[in-house]
């Protein structure tokens, strides 16, 4: 509970002094339950008012922002579908064309840049929000996710880094539990945890014991397996999948506790070990993990960055689902092609995929052949018994619990929402640029 901006709110709804005090003792005294008086209560509401009253009314650019008009939730940042994408998009341009040998505009799993012949690749994961309660598990997969997006570039990971807050009432066990989840992936791969960043989430405001974070990892490469390299006749390989954080929270959430085991493994990356130690490596074009969305989403993203046609056939992408996951999939009517399942998809020339698939099968991990790249306009389809559909990303990703299920259904019309975040981005990048100039000029 975010008691500044209930402040906040019940000052733009004119609510009188005194009756926002009450309003405010009365929620943290049912957050804080015996651990406060009454009396501290009411003094912490009146400095929370006295705050907001303070920061209210702020002109400038160091003070506003131009909103876009669309809540986060509405527009389905962070959900994994095309207001997902759109919205990255338009901090592709507000950071605009570096001298990145990767850069964000490109939209692959990781950045690269250039230092004494190698390629330095960087990445940052958030953890699964709905994980917040089980600190183990956040850890746990958010640190095989952020290596793996090193891996799929290329790159050897040499280091982790951990950013975790939690709200104010969270135990502080939660923060051990969390780095314990971090550093059994890390050492179990041989990547240390080597820094990081430890607060509470909104300070003193945000009262509960929420906890959110992430972990990025930097790696080096020789060779980049970059999304921009993937090119018409090449095929598409796909291992298989039992799903991480998503599949975790789907389950746990749906009522199939037991389905959480499936995802505690490191197939993805000791796969990703045996081809970099293979001269293999050279002769793949490009490597993502199938997380953004799912497979709908990821082959979406290749097409548009590399500006070819990617036909994915479904004939055998079920049998690289693990089964225990899949039947809970289908049990649920989630659509395991627009959800996060965890694989290692690679592109590369037909004559270089029975080696690759002979060493990741020799890591012990399946992988098969699952579709193609063709010349024609940058899209994904779907080969279904030889038939094309339509692959485009949905407006968010599968529903995967109860409640997502039902926001599902709650949609604004698109077009409407995305000129204003248009809008609202064209304004940042201009701020930005009217910064640096009196940065430049000072």
């Amino acid at each position: 509970m975010d008691v500044e901006e209930i402040s906040r709110r019940h000052l733009a709804a004119g609510t009188p002094d005194d009756e926002i005090v009450r309003l405010l003792s009365r929620d943290i005294l049912s957050i804080k339950h015996h651990r406060v008086t009454p009396a501290y209560a009411e003094a912490f509401a009146r400095a929370v008012l006295a705050e907001a009253k303070n920061s209210t009314g702020l002109s400038g650019d160091l003070f506003t922002f131009e909103p876009s008009g669309s809540t986060m939730g509405e527009f389905g940042v962070g959900s994994r579908g095309s207001g997902d994408f759109f919205a990255h998009r338009q901090l592709a341009r507000i950071i605009g064309r570096t001298e990145a040998a990767v850069g964000v505009d490109e939209m692959d799993d990781a950045g690269a840049v250039r230092a004494g012949g190698d390629y330095i690749i960087t990445t940052v994961d958030g953890m699964h929000s709905r994980l917040s309660d089980f600190p183990f598990l956040a850890g746990f997969h958010v640190t095989r996710a952020t290596l793996r997006d090193v891996y799929v570039m290329g790159a050897k990971p040499v280091a982790l880094l951990s950013d975790i807050h939690v709200a104010d009432d969270g135990d502080v066990a939660k923060i051990f539990d969390y780095t314990a989840g971090v550093s059994a992936v890390g050492e179990a791969m041989g990547v240390p945890l080597v820094t990081g960043s430890t607060l509470r989430i909104g300070g003193d405001m945000v009262l509960g014991t929420r906890m959110t974070g992430c972990v990025g990892a930097v790696g080096v490469a020789r060779h980049l397996t970059a999304r921009k390299q993937i090119a018409p006749g090449d095929v598409l390989l796909m291992t298989e999948g039992a799903g991480g954080g998503t599949i975790a929270t789907a389950a746990i959430y749906s009522g199939f506790p037991d389905v959480v085991e499936e995802t505690i493994n490191l197939h993805f990356l000791k796969a990703c070990e045996a081809l970099l130690a293979s001269d293999v490596l050279n002769g793949i074009h490009a490597m993502t993990d199938v997380t953004n969305g799912g497979l709908r989403g990821d082959a979406y993203e290749m097409a548009e960055t590399a500006g070819c046609r990617i036909v994915v056939v479904e004939d055998e992408l079920r049998t690289l689902v693990r089964p225990k996951v899949l039947e809970m999939l289908d049990a649920l009517e989630i659509d395991y092609l627009g959800v996060s399942l965890d694989a290692l998809l690679v592109v590369a020339p037909p004559g270089a995929a029975p080696e690759i698939r002979r060493v990741v099968e020799s890591a012990g991990v399946a992988m098969k052949e699952v579709g193609y790249v063709e010349e024609g306009a940058p899209e994904s389809v779907l080969s279904v018994g030889g038939e094309i559909r339509d692959f485009t990303p949905r407006f968010r990703e599968s529903a995967y619990t109860p409640v997502k299920k039902v926001v599902d259904e709650d949609k604004r019309d698109f077009e409407e929402m995305k000129a204003g975040v248009e809008r609202a981005a064209e304004a940042a990048l201009e701020k930005k640029l009217r910064i640096l100039s009196r940065l430049r000029s000072s």
